[in-house]
């Protein structure tokens, strides 16, 4: 497995170096490489290992090198994490094999006295009775903060808005890969139909207890290349998202704005709400992501949308809609057992950012009709940016009203919350952190 372990890294120190998704690295680098099925997981593994147990891996680094963390050399360091994380974190991996190759891995990219540190530290852990220690339990945000290789400050803003408990729920949920959910596309097919044609592809699928046209995925393998998604009878979508339109709840004939609605999941599903009658107004500012809602409605069979650039933020007048869903940009804390390398970004939590999502669900308020409703959602878990936004935008909104939310029965409250919001949390609803409001226009 030489060759997965050199395409591991070398998508890790993409990631590192220039901000790269991990998924697209990802799918890229396995595809390019030509590797078979049973590699592509180790490199998957080995990626998204190291990416969710970065902190906890540079802490236990930390503990065997006499040379400072900031002064390693990235790729040595990229090495030590990947073998760290064999040694101790990942099953059925020999020590010999974890250190070796470790060691190859360095002497290949020529770090010739690199190769020494290497196999002096990964050695040293095989040895040790007590491979590392964590910080002290009564350290609370720290020992959170290297047990679940997430910064302090993001341990620190869970713990204070939604208690310990919650907090801990979440940190532990981000360890391994999400489930993944799709929508069956109800213009072309059934729920029972799409799981014997995916079942005929050796696609493990089931139905969901939460909704009735949410299916869960196992062995999926490359989804594109599925005949089933080819011909349009589903697309993937997890179940926070899915259960965001159900609050919606569009109709048949009638206007809807999507007014950030790129890759297009929602308003597809908005769309098959709505039998394909009636028009939605998909919108998103560039041109490469409208492209995306394009291709996908296409895929689909959709007619009703209408793909429009348009920022959110702009004046540019949309017509007077019946629905409007507002999902805005956000920092992305819901979703970061997808996309593990977000929670080291030094910018996730800003002053700057609720205020954006605020004026763009206030310039979108402006397109619904009286009796019309509106949701907003995110897919983060920081109240900043959902219960003070749409609290805030009911105090200066006296022509709207809260509506009571509807959760699907298997959907339960993670903790205290108004009625016209739901903050779904990944370890109690076993979806995404999400973030769900509600309104209607009275006046």
């Amino acid at each position: 497995m030489a060759n997965a372990r050199n395409t591991a890294l070398k998508i890790l120190l993409k990631i590192e170096n220039d901000d790269a998704y991990s998924n697209i690295a990802l799918n890229n680098a396995i595809r390019e490489s030509n590797l078979n099925q049973v590699d592509g997981a180790f490199v998957a593994a080995l990626v998204y290992g190291v990416l969710e147990r970065k902190l906890t891996l540079d802490w236990i680094i930390k503990q065997y090198s006499k040379i400072p963390l900031k002064k390693i050399e990235i790729t040595t360091k990229m090495i030590l994490r990947m073998g760290i994380l064999q040694l101790l974190f990942m099953d059925k991996i020999p020590e010999s094999a974890a250190v070796n190759e470790s060691v190859n891995l360095a002497k290949k990219h020529k770090l010739q006295k690199s190769a020494g540190f290497i196999n002096g530290i990964l050695r040293s852990i095989t040895r040790a009775e007590q491979k590392y220690k964590l910080p002290d339990e009564k350290e609370k945000e720290k020992y959170l903060s290297i047990k679940y290789s997430v910064p302090e400050n993001l341990v620190k803003l869970w713990i204070n808005s939604y208690g310990y408990d919650n907090a801990e729920g979440i940190l532990k949920s981000l360890g391994g890969r999400s489930e993944i959910y799709a929508r069956v596309n109800t213009l072309k097919t059934d729920a029972d139909t799409l799981i014997k044609d995916l079942e005929s592809e050796n696609v493990n699928a089931e139905k969901s207890e939460i909704l009735p046209d949410a299916i869960k995925l196992k062995n999926t393998g490359s989804i594109e290349s599925l005949k089933a998604y080819k011909k349009g009878k589903f697309h993937i979508q997890d179940l926070s998202s899915q259960i965001c339109v159900n609050v919606l709840s569009p109709k048949r004939g009638e206007i809807m704005l999507d007014v950030c609605a790129a890759p297009g999941g929602k308003t597809f599903t908005s769309a098959q709400y709505m039998h394909n009658r009636g028009k939605i107004f998909s919108c998103d500012m560039y041109d490469h992501k409208l492209n995306l809602i394009k291709s996908g409605a296409k895929r689909l069979g959709i007619e009703c949308v209408i793909a429009s650039k348009r920022d959110a933020l702009s004046d540019v007048k949309l017509p007077t809609a019946d629905k409007i869903l507002c999902d805005v940009p956000c920092s992305g804390l819901g979703i970061l057992s997808r996309k593990p390398e977000i929670r080291y970004k030094d910018n996730l939590i800003t002053e700057q950012l609720p205020q954006i999502q605020y004026n763009i669900l206030c310039k979108s308020s402006k397109f619904l009709a009286v009796g019309g409703v509106l949701v907003y959602s995110t897919c983060t878990l920081n109240p900043a940016e959902n219960n003070e936004n749409t609290k805030k935008f009911l105090s200066e909104h006296p022509d709207f009203e809260e509506i009571k939310i509807n959760l699907p029965e298997k959907i339960k409250r993670s903790y205290n919350e108004n009625d016209y919001e739901i903050t779904l949390m990944p370890h109690t609803c076993n979806t995404d952190g999400f973030y769900i409001a509600a309104f209607k226009r009275k006046s």
